[in-house]
């Protein structure tokens, strides 16, 4: 199941019946004040005092354990054109191919590629004399197996090769451009923290990701070729979040770090929040961004998807247990 978390109280919880999390805070703190001839008793980790002006969730007065958690750090990454470990990118195959990996399809000093031998051609310059009508000689140059370029050899053709003389392809271009820049995997950071103490059923969870132009965006460059330029736009418009409970959590914006003696200390996050876990457990998170690369040039214009998948990171969440006696 897929949520758009704006705001928290724009998330919503599957599962018919089940009272938002903040009710069951306002429930819980009313218990505790109708009960207290029964001397009620709130089970939780021996917590330290709340710092002045937090509110730590009901049960937990210890907002310490709601602190940055920043997981496991990011992979600084590959170059974005890449798939790098933690990352993709759509566009559809290179068009100049050699192994299964993508080369340039034309060298300023090879010339053009051909696909079916994994070699370049360029019109010998000058032509050699006494050549048959209609056939003309190419410095030809293959790849090696080692992928370098090997020893130009003099070959006669009846007519151009595959791919020669092609002009440059924008999307191409843009690929190449997108190779130029780093988009990193998101590093992030929860709240609770599992390393400091666990959370409770049915109170909130906050999540953010690094914020900077690397695993946000937005990001520019551009190539060129024979005189055309393409000019890309990378950036990211969504991080969806895997909280580990088979839902997941979208966000737009990167998210606002948790502080346990800030003003909303124990509430929901103002921008990229979970409602709340229903069962007591260990959960495995993690978030991917979703960026989108904006490429223009010679005419043309198109989109390229590109994924970056972070670590994991594992929070604790126990049950509110209410003991009378």
């Amino acid at each position: 199941m897929t949520r758009t978390a704006t705001t928290p109280r724009q998330e919503t919880r599957a599962g018919a019946g089940r009272a938002p999390a903040g009710t069951t805070r306002r429930l819980v703190a009313a218990l505790v004040a109708t009960l207290t001839g029964l001397a009620l008793t709130i089970t939780a980790p021996v917590p330290a005092v709340a710092a002045p002006g937090a509110e730590c969730p009901v049960g937990q007065t210890d907002c310490s354990v709601w602190d940055d958690d920043p997981g496991t750090p990011g992979s600084p990454g590959d170059p974005g054109g890449g798939d790098d470990d933690g990352g993709s990118h759509g566009g559809g195959p290179a068009k100049c191919q050699w192994n299964g990996k993508p080369v340039a399809c034309y060298d300023k000093e090879a010339g053009w590629f051909n696909n079916s031998d994994a070699c370049y051609y360029k019109l010998s310059e000058p032509q050699p004399p006494g050549l048959d009508e209609g056939k003309q000689s190419y410095t030809k140059t293959c790849i090696t197996p080692d992928g370098g370029l090997g020893s130009a050899q003099q070959v006669v053709l009846p007519a151009p090769p595959p791919g020669f003389g092609a002009p440059p392809d924008p999307e191409e271009l843009a690929i190449r451009a997108l190779a130029s820049i780093r988009l990193l995997r998101p590093g992030i950071s929860v709240a609770p923290r599992k390393s400091q103490g666990p959370g409770l059923v049915g109170l909130p969870v906050w999540m953010w990701a690094s914020p900077g132009p690397n695993y946000f965006g937005e990001l520019s460059a551009s190539a060129s070729e024979r005189g055309l330029t393409v000019t890309i736009t990378a950036k990211v418009n969504k991080v969806v979040w895997n909280m580990g409970d088979g839902e997941t959590v979208t966000c737009t914006v990167p998210g606002t770090p948790y502080s346990p003696t800030g003003p909303r200390a124990g509430q929901e996050s103002p921008d990229c929040g979970y409602g709340g876990y229903d069962k007591a457990g260990t959960y495995t998170i993690n978030a991917t961004t979703h960026w989108v690369v904006e490429w223009e040039g010679g005419g043309e214009s198109g989109t390229i998807p590109v994924f970056r998948t972070s670590r994991n990171v594992e929070v604790q969440i126990n049950e509110l247990q209410v003991v009378t006696r």
